[in-house]
């Protein structure tokens, strides 16, 4: 029997949520993206920091404010694939960014 060895990574996900819901429309499409980080049962999300409401810098698919929240998170390598397919494909995101932090 084979055995795989799972080796964490610390990462940063930064993610800009559509503002046109309500605010549980937005804790529901944050919560959403935790369960895309935590699907593979071994990564975590260590931290939630959520900046709020903020001015786009500039127009994005004709929304001009977003609600922008900060994952400090320990990620399998082999994962972060999966989630960027997920996010992708996520219509209440409006713009998102995966980052591997320096050891």
């Amino acid at each position: 029997m084979e055995r795989t060895h799972t080796v964490l990574k610390d990462y940063e996900v930064v993610f800009i949520v559509r503002i046109e819901g309500t605010d549980d429309q937005i804790n529901e499409v944050v919560d959403q993206v935790k369960s895309f980080v935590e699907q593979d049962n071994a990564s975590t999300v260590n931290r939630i920091d959520r900046w709020g409401r903020r001015k786009l810098a500039y127009e994005v698919n004709r929304q001009r404010e977003g609600y922008y929240v900060l994952f400090d998170a320990s990620i399998d390598g082999a994962h972060v694939e999966e989630l960027d397919r997920s996010m992708r494909l996520t219509p209440a995101l409006l713009r998102y960014l995966i980052i591997r932090k320096d050891e």
